[in-house]
């Protein structure tokens, strides 16, 4: 093994990379993921060697903590599953997070207000996160990425085999790869639990609620307009001048 006993997985660690699916990977396969991937099931999705995914997330752990500025990594996700998990990731470690939309010109052009120049960038999905690392490679920027069965790995020099269209999955990679990049600063200690959550990387959905507000707003409306006679609204004016529904002084 290329892992130290030191950054060995324990049981717990297993059984969550089991229970997130960090293993199941797509129906199709890239050719350079071949040497990630441990058999085919019988309905066609691939499966993922979980031993080489900790490996590389040990590896990638080992490369962020190397930054000497933790502001020099830059970790970035168009996924709409993976934009929490980056940002908390950011939280914790001092990097820059780009969640959603990547600006074409970034790393390149300097006329840009939200121009940076990283040392170190970490995608969630090089399909998805494209932009960003063919301009990474413009500027030699080493990439770390999150690569499933059929992730291209063009421009791609550190792959963490594993499934990233899960958003359980997606959060549960970054947490680790936080875990370990604060335990190799020495802000945590490996004896004791990390007291965050895997929770707290994982993406909400608030659907549910936006959808509630409009009824609420419209439903007074609705039903004022349902109580009001139409007689209220049309008709002719009596003889002493009043109209229907109003009280004659």
């Amino acid at each position: 093994s290329q892992v130290p006993d030191c950054l060995a997985p324990t049981k717990e660690d297993i059984s969550k990379l089991l229970a997130c699916t960090v293993h199941t990977g797509t129906r199709n396969l890239d050719h350079e993921m071949k040497r990630y991937i441990f058999k085919r099931r019988n309905d066609g999705f691939y499966i993922i060697n979980l031993h080489k995914t900790w490996q590389k997330l040990m590896l990638a752990a080992r490369a962020i903590a190397a930054v000497d500025n933790p502001a020099d990594v830059c970790v970035i996700s168009a996924r709409p599953w993976g934009q929490r998990a980056v940002l908390k990731f950011a939280q914790y470690t001092g990097s820059q997070a780009i969640a959603g939309r990547y600006t074409p010109g970034t790393f390149t052009n300097q006329i840009q207000k939200k121009f940076i120049e990283p040392r170190l960038l970490v995608v969630t999905d090089p399909r998805l996160d494209r932009q960003s690392i063919v301009e990474a490679s413009y500027v030699n920027i080493p990439v770390i990425g999150m690569c499933n069965s059929d992730s291209p790995m063009n421009f791609v020099d550190v792959a963490i085999p594993g499934n990233n269209k899960s958003k359980l999955s997606i959060a549960l990679m970054w947490w680790i790869l936080c875990r370990e990049v604060l335990r190799l600063r020495g802000v945590i200690s490996r004896d004791q639990e990390w007291d965050v959550m895997v929770d707290m990387f994982i993406h909400r959905e608030e659907q549910g609620e936006q959808a509630e507000e409009p009824e609420n707003t419209f439903s007074k409306p609705a039903e004022a307009a349902a109580s009001t006679p139409s007689a209220e609204w049309g008709g002719q004016p009596a003889a002493d001048g009043s109209w229907p529904g109003q009280s004659s002084a």
